[in-house]
């Protein structure tokens, strides 16, 4: 367990980043998923904002940076400009990659057209996904695949099938289990199908019947099942990150193709704080228990 570490995406926290650096120490917590400070995305920053506003304030806090929680391959796939502007994001969001000593950028694999068969993409969504990974490998940086609802990798078997056609050691598979839950599959045969892809976990959970995000553990997504047997007898190491989804925050609407409020219906805790602690502490009692 001494190489099992907390991280958490803290803008679901409060949009402050002085608010969720305090909120994170306070756990006790050495790393955040950097998804978004101070209301703006980290792929709206330059390099020159994360030396001068960014890394000051990580550094004096004590905290690292596990990923950094991007939107690329977040579009569609037939949209080429959008392809093409996030080729030039993913450039520099590698750039602040090394300048945060973090090595992990979560990305998607693009959504598809509502109505479309995601089979018919196949051949072009691999070709864009390899297009990230070299510039990833030009950096030293590993991609790490979320599966993401409504894009193309968002069931096992089709993210099985990027992460053997893309064959790269730079672009490795982020386990999520409410994604998996709210898409209809079993996360006991996803683990089983993915896991020698997987690289880095996102702690949260949802019940099938609404796909409403849950406390983690609380859910359908066997957590602590899954972890038990990835920690203790597959030797899984690494991140454990925090994605509670238990609060509507600043920058979710930004994040979903839905509306937000389909996403998180209503608010379980009386502020994101709040929520954050609580799914912390939720997982430290399951590694407790692990």
């Amino acid at each position: 367990m001494d190489k099992i570490f907390i991280s958490g995406f803290s803008d679901e926290i409060c949009e402050s980043f002085d608010g969720q650096l305090a909120t994170v120490k306070k756990l006790g917590m050495t790393h955040i998923s950097l998804r978004a400070a101070d209301g703006k995305g980290i792929a709206d920053y330059t390099p020159d904002e994360v030396r001068t506003l960014i890394k000051p304030r990580l550094e004096k806090n004590g905290i690292g940076v596990s990923s950094l929680g991007s939107p690329i391959g977040k579009v569609f796939v037939d949209d080429e400009a959008g392809f093409e502007k996030q080729l030039n994001q993913l450039e520099t969001l590698c750039w602040i990659c090394k300048m945060l000593n973090c090595k992990y950028i979560r990305m998607f694999s693009f959504y598809i057209p509502e109505g479309k068969n995601p089979a018919d993409y196949r051949e072009v969504v691999i070709e864009k996904l390899k297009k990230y990974a070299a510039i990833a490998e030009k950096h030293g940086i590993i991609l790490i695949h979320e599966n993401e609802k409504d894009i193309y990798g968002d069931i096992a078997v089709r993210c099985k099938d990027v992460l053997d056609a893309v064959n790269s050691p730079y672009f490795k598979a982020v386990f999520d289990f409410a994604n998996f839950v709210q898409c209809g599959e079993d996360t006991e045969q996803c683990w089983e199908l993915l896991k020698e892809h997987v690289v880095y976990i996102h702690i949260k959970d949802a019940v099938p019947d609404d796909n409403e995000n849950v406390l983690c553990g609380t859910g359908t997504g066997k957590i602590e099942q899954i972890l038990k047997k990835a920690i203790r007898e597959e030797g899984y190491e690494g991140f454990l990150t925090l994605e509670p989804h238990l609060v509507l925050f600043g920058t979710l609407q930004s994040l979903e193709i839905a509306a937000a409020t389909d996403v998180i219906k209503e608010n379980k805790y009386k502020d994101g704080a709040e929520g954050f602690s609580a799914q912390h502490a939720a997982l430290v009692e399951i590694l407790n228990r692990i």
